[in-house]
Protein backbone atom coordinates (compact mmCIF):
# COMPACT_ATOMS: atom_id res chain seq x y z
CA UNK A 1 0.00 0.00 0.00
CA UNK A 2 2.69 2.55 0.80
CA UNK A 3 4.49 1.90 -2.33
CA UNK A 4 1.65 2.56 -4.25
CA UNK A 5 0.74 6.04 -2.54
CA UNK A 6 4.33 6.86 -3.24
CA UNK A 7 3.70 5.61 -7.05
CA UNK A 8 0.73 7.75 -6.96
CA UNK A 9 2.36 10.78 -5.35
CA UNK A 10 5.35 10.49 -7.90
CA UNK A 11 2.99 10.57 -10.44
CA UNK A 12 1.06 13.35 -9.50
CA UNK A 13 3.83 15.74 -9.05
CA UNK A 14 5.43 14.49 -12.64
CA UNK A 15 2.14 15.63 -14.48
CA UNK A 16 2.09 19.02 -12.64
CA UNK A 17 6.03 19.72 -13.24
CA UNK A 18 5.44 18.90 -16.85
CA UNK A 19 3.07 21.52 -17.20
CA UNK A 20 4.51 24.06 -14.94
CA UNK A 21 5.94 27.54 -17.02
CA UNK A 22 6.99 30.17 -14.96
CA UNK A 23 8.89 33.89 -15.84
CA UNK A 24 12.82 33.01 -15.16
CA UNK A 25 14.05 36.35 -15.27
CA UNK A 26 13.75 39.76 -17.27
CA UNK A 27 16.26 41.17 -19.19
CA UNK A 28 16.72 44.98 -19.94
CA UNK A 29 17.47 45.55 -23.68
CA UNK A 30 16.98 48.82 -25.88
CA UNK A 31 13.98 50.75 -26.75
CA UNK A 32 11.09 49.06 -28.24
CA UNK A 33 11.87 45.90 -29.02
CA UNK A 34 9.79 44.20 -31.57
CA UNK A 35 11.59 41.67 -33.37
CA UNK A 36 13.85 38.29 -31.99
CA UNK A 37 15.52 35.29 -33.65
CA UNK A 38 17.14 32.44 -31.95
CA UNK A 39 20.35 31.20 -33.48
CA UNK A 40 21.01 27.90 -32.79
CA UNK A 41 24.62 27.59 -33.88
CA UNK A 42 26.00 29.19 -30.33
CA UNK A 43 22.60 29.41 -28.54
CA UNK A 44 22.25 33.29 -28.61
CA UNK A 45 19.24 35.27 -29.19
CA UNK A 46 19.03 38.71 -30.48
CA UNK A 47 16.33 41.41 -30.41
CA UNK A 48 16.35 44.17 -32.45
CA UNK A 49 15.11 47.40 -30.77
CA UNK A 50 13.24 49.79 -32.92
CA UNK A 51 13.92 52.66 -30.95
CA UNK A 52 17.06 52.54 -30.21
CA UNK A 53 18.80 51.46 -34.05
CA UNK A 54 20.57 48.58 -31.74
CA UNK A 55 20.62 44.66 -31.63
CA UNK A 56 20.89 43.33 -28.22
CA UNK A 57 22.58 39.44 -27.87
CA UNK A 58 21.65 37.21 -25.17
CA UNK A 59 23.29 34.46 -23.86
CA UNK A 60 21.27 31.24 -24.08
CA UNK A 61 22.37 29.65 -21.39
CA UNK A 62 22.89 32.16 -19.07
CA UNK A 63 20.42 35.13 -19.79
CA UNK A 64 23.18 37.87 -19.68
CA UNK A 65 23.75 40.22 -22.43
CA UNK A 66 26.78 39.57 -24.12
CA UNK A 67 26.84 42.51 -26.22
CA UNK A 68 24.70 45.52 -27.97
CA UNK A 69 25.02 46.01 -31.93
CA UNK A 70 24.74 49.60 -33.75
CA UNK A 71 22.19 48.48 -36.33
CA UNK A 72 20.15 50.83 -38.82
CA UNK A 73 17.33 53.40 -38.35
CA UNK A 74 14.54 51.39 -37.03
CA UNK A 75 14.90 47.72 -37.12
CA UNK A 76 11.85 46.07 -37.70
CA UNK A 77 12.80 42.54 -38.24
CA UNK A 78 15.54 39.35 -38.50
CA UNK A 79 16.08 36.17 -39.82
CA UNK A 80 19.18 33.85 -38.95
CA UNK A 81 20.92 31.51 -41.85
CA UNK A 82 21.85 28.32 -40.34
CA UNK A 83 24.51 28.10 -43.61
CA UNK A 84 26.70 30.73 -42.99
CA UNK A 85 25.78 31.75 -39.28
CA UNK A 86 24.50 34.91 -40.06
CA UNK A 87 21.62 37.02 -38.97
CA UNK A 88 20.08 39.37 -41.01
CA UNK A 89 18.50 42.68 -39.66
CA UNK A 90 15.82 44.69 -41.70
CA UNK A 91 16.07 48.61 -40.88
CA UNK A 92 12.58 49.74 -42.02
CA UNK A 93 13.90 53.37 -41.44
CA UNK A 94 16.95 53.48 -43.28
CA UNK A 95 16.46 50.67 -46.51
CA UNK A 96 18.95 48.57 -45.69
CA UNK A 97 19.82 45.03 -44.45
CA UNK A 98 22.58 44.99 -41.93
CA UNK A 99 23.91 41.58 -41.93
CA UNK A 100 25.86 40.53 -38.39
CA UNK A 101 28.32 37.41 -37.97
CA UNK A 102 26.59 35.02 -35.73
CA UNK A 103 30.09 33.73 -34.73
CA UNK A 104 32.13 37.39 -34.02
CA UNK A 105 28.57 39.28 -33.34
CA UNK A 106 29.99 42.31 -35.12
CA UNK A 107 28.46 43.92 -38.25
CA UNK A 108 29.61 41.75 -42.02
CA UNK A 109 28.24 44.22 -43.86
CA UNK A 110 25.57 46.66 -45.28
CA UNK A 111 22.95 45.71 -48.75
CA UNK A 112 20.73 48.53 -49.95
CA UNK A 113 17.17 47.31 -50.21
CA UNK A 114 13.76 48.72 -51.58
CA UNK A 115 11.73 51.50 -49.31
CA UNK A 116 10.84 51.02 -45.41
CA UNK A 117 12.19 46.81 -45.64
CA UNK A 118 9.33 45.37 -43.02
CA UNK A 119 10.09 41.34 -42.81
CA UNK A 120 12.36 38.74 -43.89
CA UNK A 121 12.79 35.24 -45.05
CA UNK A 122 15.41 32.86 -45.52
CA UNK A 123 14.78 30.12 -48.52
CA UNK A 124 17.48 27.25 -47.42
CA UNK A 125 17.12 25.15 -50.73
CA UNK A 126 18.84 28.29 -52.34
CA UNK A 127 20.30 29.94 -49.83
CA UNK A 128 18.10 33.10 -50.87
CA UNK A 129 17.15 36.04 -47.72
CA UNK A 130 13.65 37.66 -49.43
CA UNK A 131 12.87 41.34 -48.07
CA UNK A 132 9.68 42.44 -48.26
CA UNK A 133 9.70 46.23 -48.54
CA UNK A 134 6.43 47.88 -47.23
CA UNK A 135 6.64 51.09 -49.05
CA UNK A 136 8.42 49.97 -52.15
CA UNK A 137 5.39 47.65 -52.95
CA UNK A 138 8.41 45.09 -53.92
CA UNK A 139 10.76 42.17 -52.71
CA UNK A 140 14.75 42.19 -52.43
CA UNK A 141 15.86 38.99 -53.40
CA UNK A 142 19.70 38.43 -52.04
CA UNK A 143 21.95 36.04 -52.31
CA UNK A 144 23.07 34.05 -48.95
CA UNK A 145 26.61 33.09 -50.05
CA UNK A 146 27.71 36.38 -51.64
CA UNK A 147 25.59 38.77 -49.56
CA UNK A 148 24.40 40.40 -52.50
CA UNK A 149 21.15 41.84 -54.47
CA UNK A 150 19.97 39.25 -57.19
CA UNK A 151 17.21 40.61 -58.42
CA UNK A 152 14.17 42.96 -57.20
CA UNK A 153 10.28 41.34 -57.84
CA UNK A 154 7.17 43.89 -57.90
CA UNK A 155 4.52 42.36 -55.64
CA UNK A 156 1.42 44.01 -54.74
CA UNK A 157 0.50 47.20 -52.11
CA UNK A 158 2.46 46.99 -48.88
CA UNK A 159 4.00 44.01 -48.41
CA UNK A 160 3.82 42.48 -45.14
CA UNK A 161 4.63 38.83 -44.45
CA UNK A 162 6.69 36.71 -46.32
CA UNK A 163 6.60 32.48 -45.73
CA UNK A 164 8.61 29.79 -47.64
CA UNK A 165 7.62 26.15 -48.71
CA UNK A 166 10.00 23.78 -48.83
CA UNK A 167 8.00 21.72 -50.63
CA UNK A 168 7.37 23.36 -53.76
CA UNK A 169 10.10 26.08 -53.37
CA UNK A 170 7.49 29.02 -53.64
CA UNK A 171 7.78 32.38 -51.07
CA UNK A 172 4.36 33.69 -49.98
CA UNK A 173 4.28 37.48 -49.94
CA UNK A 174 1.03 38.87 -48.22
CA UNK A 175 0.64 42.78 -49.76
CA UNK A 176 -2.10 44.44 -47.10
CA UNK A 177 -3.34 47.25 -49.32
CA UNK A 178 -4.31 44.85 -52.31
CA UNK A 179 -5.91 42.19 -50.24
CA UNK A 180 -3.58 39.42 -52.15
CA UNK A 181 -0.55 37.38 -51.97
CA UNK A 182 1.98 37.19 -54.59
CA UNK A 183 3.52 33.67 -55.21
CA UNK A 184 7.29 33.81 -56.05
CA UNK A 185 9.31 31.26 -57.84
CA UNK A 186 12.06 30.12 -55.43
CA UNK A 187 14.70 29.14 -57.92
CA UNK A 188 13.62 31.64 -60.72
CA UNK A 189 12.82 34.45 -58.64
CA UNK A 190 9.57 34.99 -61.25
CA UNK A 191 6.03 35.28 -59.86
CA UNK A 192 4.18 32.48 -60.28
CA UNK A 193 0.36 33.77 -59.59
CA UNK A 194 -1.48 35.96 -57.34
CA UNK A 195 -3.88 34.87 -55.11
CA UNK A 196 -7.33 37.03 -53.92
CA UNK A 197 -7.74 36.67 -50.10
CA UNK A 198 -9.80 38.77 -47.53
CA UNK A 199 -9.67 42.21 -46.51
CA UNK A 200 -6.24 43.67 -45.38
CA UNK A 201 -4.33 40.50 -44.63
CA UNK A 202 -2.20 40.57 -41.86
CA UNK A 203 0.17 37.37 -41.31
CA UNK A 204 0.82 33.78 -43.08
CA UNK A 205 2.15 30.56 -41.63
CA UNK A 206 2.59 27.31 -43.36
CA UNK A 207 0.99 23.70 -42.61
CA UNK A 208 3.54 21.29 -44.21
CA UNK A 209 1.74 18.50 -43.29
CA UNK A 210 -1.40 19.32 -45.55
CA UNK A 211 1.02 21.57 -47.84
CA UNK A 212 -1.29 24.50 -47.19
CA UNK A 213 -0.36 28.61 -46.36
CA UNK A 214 -2.90 30.17 -44.08
CA UNK A 215 -3.33 33.68 -44.40
CA UNK A 216 -5.19 36.11 -41.62
CA UNK A 217 -7.39 38.87 -42.93
CA UNK A 218 -8.40 41.48 -39.97
CA UNK A 219 -11.07 43.53 -41.35
CA UNK A 220 -12.74 40.90 -42.90
CA UNK A 221 -12.22 38.77 -40.09
CA UNK A 222 -11.69 35.31 -41.52
CA UNK A 223 -8.36 33.04 -42.53
CA UNK A 224 -8.00 32.34 -46.07
CA UNK A 225 -6.83 28.70 -46.74
CA UNK A 226 -4.55 28.77 -50.08
CA UNK A 227 -3.62 24.95 -51.20
CA UNK A 228 -0.32 25.20 -52.26
CA UNK A 229 -0.54 22.27 -54.71
CA UNK A 230 -2.55 24.34 -57.05
CA UNK A 231 -2.22 27.73 -55.72
CA UNK A 232 -5.65 28.24 -55.41
CA UNK A 233 -7.74 29.16 -52.61
CA UNK A 234 -10.12 26.04 -50.95
CA UNK A 235 -11.41 27.55 -48.43
CA UNK A 236 -12.09 30.46 -45.89
CA UNK A 237 -12.44 30.23 -42.15
CA UNK A 238 -14.36 32.67 -40.10
CA UNK A 239 -12.67 33.53 -36.54
CA UNK A 240 -12.70 36.08 -34.24
CA UNK A 241 -12.47 39.72 -34.22
CA UNK A 242 -9.44 41.15 -35.70
CA UNK A 243 -7.34 38.17 -36.60
CA UNK A 244 -3.75 38.69 -36.44
CA UNK A 245 -1.18 36.36 -35.15
CA UNK A 246 -0.90 32.29 -36.80
CA UNK A 247 0.79 29.46 -36.03
CA UNK A 248 0.93 25.60 -36.76
CA UNK A 249 1.44 22.77 -34.42
CA UNK A 250 2.50 19.95 -36.64
CA UNK A 251 2.32 17.25 -33.94
CA UNK A 252 -1.49 18.07 -33.86
CA UNK A 253 -1.50 19.54 -37.33
CA UNK A 254 -3.61 22.67 -36.17
CA UNK A 255 -3.10 26.29 -36.44
CA UNK A 256 -3.89 28.96 -34.10
CA UNK A 257 -5.41 32.22 -34.88
CA UNK A 258 -4.53 34.98 -32.37
CA UNK A 259 -7.67 37.29 -32.54
CA UNK A 260 -7.01 40.93 -31.39
CA UNK A 261 -10.45 42.41 -30.88
CA UNK A 262 -12.24 39.54 -29.61
CA UNK A 263 -9.55 38.11 -27.17
CA UNK A 264 -9.31 34.40 -28.05
CA UNK A 265 -7.73 32.31 -30.43
CA UNK A 266 -9.51 30.38 -32.54
CA UNK A 267 -8.49 26.57 -33.25
CA UNK A 268 -7.88 25.52 -36.93
CA UNK A 269 -7.78 21.55 -37.67
CA UNK A 270 -5.04 21.89 -40.60
CA UNK A 271 -7.04 18.36 -42.31
CA UNK A 272 -10.41 19.85 -42.85
CA UNK A 273 -9.52 23.78 -42.36
CA UNK A 274 -13.21 23.62 -39.81
CA UNK A 275 -12.79 25.70 -36.49
CA UNK A 276 -12.29 22.75 -33.64
CA UNK A 277 -13.09 25.46 -30.24
CA UNK A 278 -11.89 28.34 -29.29
CA UNK A 279 -9.69 29.64 -26.64
CA UNK A 280 -10.06 32.53 -24.58
CA UNK A 281 -6.83 34.84 -23.53
CA UNK A 282 -5.98 38.06 -22.35
CA UNK A 283 -6.72 41.41 -23.53
CA UNK A 284 -5.36 41.93 -27.29
CA UNK A 285 -3.58 38.52 -28.41
CA UNK A 286 -0.88 39.62 -30.82
CA UNK A 287 1.79 37.58 -31.80
CA UNK A 288 1.72 33.43 -31.37
CA UNK A 289 4.62 30.61 -30.84
CA UNK A 290 4.41 27.15 -31.24
CA UNK A 291 6.87 24.90 -28.63
CA UNK A 292 7.55 21.50 -30.25
CA UNK A 293 9.41 19.93 -27.43
CA UNK A 294 6.05 20.34 -25.06
CA UNK A 295 3.79 20.76 -27.88
CA UNK A 296 2.33 24.38 -25.97
CA UNK A 297 0.99 27.21 -27.68
CA UNK A 298 2.24 30.10 -26.03
CA UNK A 299 0.10 33.77 -26.80
CA UNK A 300 1.22 37.55 -26.38
CA UNK A 301 -1.39 39.18 -25.53
CA UNK A 302 -0.46 43.13 -25.75
CA UNK A 303 -3.04 44.85 -23.89
CA UNK A 304 -3.23 42.54 -20.23
CA UNK A 305 0.77 42.05 -20.79
CA UNK A 306 0.26 38.51 -20.16
CA UNK A 307 0.97 34.93 -22.24
CA UNK A 308 -1.54 32.61 -21.82
CA UNK A 309 -0.37 28.99 -22.47
CA UNK A 310 -2.34 26.41 -24.28
CA UNK A 311 -2.20 22.75 -24.51
CA UNK A 312 -1.67 21.37 -27.66
CA UNK A 313 -3.42 18.55 -27.13
CA UNK A 314 -6.37 19.50 -25.24
CA UNK A 315 -6.30 22.92 -26.58
CA UNK A 316 -7.26 23.89 -22.82
CA UNK A 317 -5.11 27.08 -21.19
CA UNK A 318 -2.68 25.58 -18.72
CA UNK A 319 -1.56 29.01 -17.22
CA UNK A 320 -1.06 32.88 -17.65
CA UNK A 321 2.39 34.18 -16.90
CA UNK A 322 3.03 37.77 -16.59
CA UNK A 323 5.31 39.97 -18.73
CA UNK A 324 6.14 43.51 -19.10
CA UNK A 325 4.52 45.92 -21.49
CA UNK A 326 2.62 45.26 -24.83
CA UNK A 327 4.25 41.70 -25.49
CA UNK A 328 4.90 41.41 -29.13
CA UNK A 329 7.15 39.43 -30.01
CA UNK A 330 8.72 35.37 -29.43
CA UNK A 331 11.25 33.32 -30.14
CA UNK A 332 12.37 29.85 -28.62
CA UNK A 333 15.54 28.39 -27.29
CA UNK A 334 14.64 24.87 -27.70
CA UNK A 335 18.63 24.03 -26.18
CA UNK A 336 17.10 25.04 -22.70
CA UNK A 337 13.41 25.29 -23.62
CA UNK A 338 12.96 28.78 -23.14
CA UNK A 339 10.45 31.20 -24.81
CA UNK A 340 11.79 34.98 -25.08
CA UNK A 341 9.04 37.69 -25.19
CA UNK A 342 9.70 40.92 -26.30
CA UNK A 343 7.82 43.42 -24.42
CA UNK A 344 7.85 46.57 -26.66
CA UNK A 345 6.93 49.34 -24.53
CA UNK A 346 9.18 48.01 -21.03
CA UNK A 347 12.59 47.69 -23.06
CA UNK A 348 12.95 44.34 -21.76
CA UNK A 349 12.66 40.43 -23.08
CA UNK A 350 11.02 38.37 -20.85
CA UNK A 351 11.90 34.74 -20.20
CA UNK A 352 9.80 31.95 -19.69
CA UNK A 353 10.89 28.53 -18.58
CA UNK A 354 9.34 25.00 -18.88
CA UNK A 355 10.06 22.24 -16.23
CA UNK A 356 10.07 19.72 -19.35
CA UNK A 357 14.33 19.97 -19.99
CA UNK A 358 14.39 20.69 -15.75
CA UNK A 359 13.01 17.32 -14.63
CA UNK A 360 14.92 15.77 -17.42
CA UNK A 361 18.16 17.31 -16.41
CA UNK A 362 17.56 17.30 -12.62
CA UNK A 363 15.42 13.71 -12.07
CA UNK A 364 16.32 10.09 -12.65
CA UNK A 365 13.69 7.61 -11.98
CA UNK A 366 14.17 3.64 -13.01
CA UNK A 367 11.30 3.64 -15.06
CA UNK A 368 11.92 2.45 -18.53
CA UNK A 369 11.27 4.98 -21.02
CA UNK A 370 12.70 5.23 -25.07
CA UNK A 371 15.74 6.20 -25.51
CA UNK A 372 17.58 7.50 -28.93
CA UNK A 373 21.21 7.48 -29.98
CA UNK A 374 22.58 9.22 -33.24
CA UNK A 375 25.57 8.66 -34.85
CA UNK A 376 27.80 10.50 -35.88
CA UNK A 377 26.44 13.48 -35.05
CA UNK A 378 27.71 16.02 -36.72
CA UNK A 379 27.43 13.67 -40.31
CA UNK A 380 27.89 14.73 -43.42
CA UNK A 381 26.04 12.12 -45.79
CA UNK A 382 24.18 9.68 -43.96
CA UNK A 383 23.32 9.04 -40.20
CA UNK A 384 22.23 6.23 -38.23
CA UNK A 385 19.16 6.77 -35.75
CA UNK A 386 18.58 4.33 -32.82
CA UNK A 387 16.06 4.03 -30.38
CA UNK A 388 14.83 1.64 -27.64
CA UNK A 389 10.94 1.92 -27.60
CA UNK A 390 10.92 -0.68 -24.49
CA UNK A 391 7.67 -2.89 -24.17
CA UNK A 392 4.49 -3.01 -25.19
CA UNK A 393 4.66 0.35 -27.66
CA UNK A 394 2.61 -0.20 -30.05
CA UNK A 395 4.14 2.29 -32.71
CA UNK A 396 6.46 5.50 -32.94
CA UNK A 397 6.58 8.31 -35.15
CA UNK A 398 10.16 9.90 -35.34
CA UNK A 399 10.17 13.29 -37.23
CA UNK A 400 13.10 15.68 -37.88
CA UNK A 401 12.95 19.72 -37.58
CA UNK A 402 14.81 22.27 -38.73
CA UNK A 403 16.32 25.10 -36.47
CA UNK A 404 13.22 27.11 -37.62
CA UNK A 405 10.76 24.51 -36.07
CA UNK A 406 9.89 23.62 -39.82
CA UNK A 407 9.04 19.72 -39.70
CA UNK A 408 11.39 18.34 -43.08
CA UNK A 409 11.14 15.12 -42.70
CA UNK A 410 8.77 12.18 -40.58
CA UNK A 411 8.98 8.56 -40.25
CA UNK A 412 5.81 6.25 -38.54
CA UNK A 413 7.11 3.02 -37.24
CA UNK A 414 6.12 -0.48 -36.12
CA UNK A 415 9.12 -1.61 -34.12
CA UNK A 416 9.12 -5.25 -34.13
CA UNK A 417 12.11 -5.34 -31.53
CA UNK A 418 13.47 -3.60 -28.93
CA UNK A 419 15.63 -1.69 -30.50
CA UNK A 420 15.39 -0.18 -34.07
CA UNK A 421 17.58 1.70 -36.32
CA UNK A 422 17.13 3.92 -39.28
CA UNK A 423 19.40 5.33 -41.51
CA UNK A 424 18.39 9.13 -42.58
CA UNK A 425 20.65 11.14 -45.63
CA UNK A 426 19.95 14.33 -44.96
CA UNK A 427 16.79 15.04 -47.37
CA UNK A 428 13.52 15.95 -46.86
CA UNK A 429 9.87 14.22 -47.55
CA UNK A 430 10.68 15.82 -50.97
CA UNK A 431 14.36 14.14 -51.32
CA UNK A 432 15.94 17.34 -51.59
CA UNK A 433 19.14 17.55 -49.86
CA UNK A 434 19.12 20.22 -47.27
CA UNK A 435 21.93 22.56 -45.81
CA UNK A 436 23.99 22.62 -43.44
CA UNK A 437 22.74 23.13 -39.98
CA UNK A 438 20.77 22.05 -37.01
CA UNK A 439 18.16 19.64 -36.92
CA UNK A 440 16.00 18.37 -33.94
CA UNK A 441 14.92 14.67 -33.83
CA UNK A 442 11.75 14.25 -32.21
CA UNK A 443 10.64 10.62 -31.32
CA UNK A 444 6.80 10.73 -30.26
CA UNK A 445 5.50 7.35 -28.40
CA UNK A 446 2.24 7.34 -26.76
CA UNK A 447 3.57 7.93 -23.32
CA UNK A 448 6.68 10.33 -24.11
CA UNK A 449 8.52 12.68 -26.29
CA UNK A 450 12.26 12.63 -26.93
CA UNK A 451 14.19 15.39 -28.10
CA UNK A 452 17.75 14.71 -29.61
CA UNK A 453 20.02 17.78 -31.61
CA UNK A 454 21.85 17.21 -34.52
CA UNK A 455 24.29 18.67 -36.72
CA UNK A 456 24.14 18.41 -40.60
CA UNK A 457 27.73 19.57 -42.13
CA UNK A 458 28.24 19.36 -46.13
Amino acid sequence: MKKYKVLVALSIMLATLANAQWLETTVAVGSNPFALCWNSTNNKVYCANWGSDNVTVIDGATNSVDTTIAVGIEPHDLCWNSTNNKIYCANCGSNNIMIIDGATNSVDTTIAVGNEPWVLCWNSTNNKIYCANNDGDNVTVIDGATDSVITTVAVGSNPRALCWNSISNKVYCLNEQSDNVTIIDGVSNSIDTTVAVGSYPWTLCWNSTSNKVYCSNYISSNVTVIDCATDSVIATVAVGGFPMGLCWNSTNNKVYCANYLSNDVTVINGATDSVDTTVVVGSDPFALLWNLNNNKVYCASWGSDDVTIIDGVTDSVITTVAVENDPCDFCWNSVQNRTYVANFNSSSVSVIRDTLLGVEEQLTFNIQRPTVKIYPNPFHDEVHISFGIGYGTESVELSIYNAAGRLVESFRITPDALRTTLFWDGTDHANRQLPSGVYFVILHTRDCIITEKLLLIR
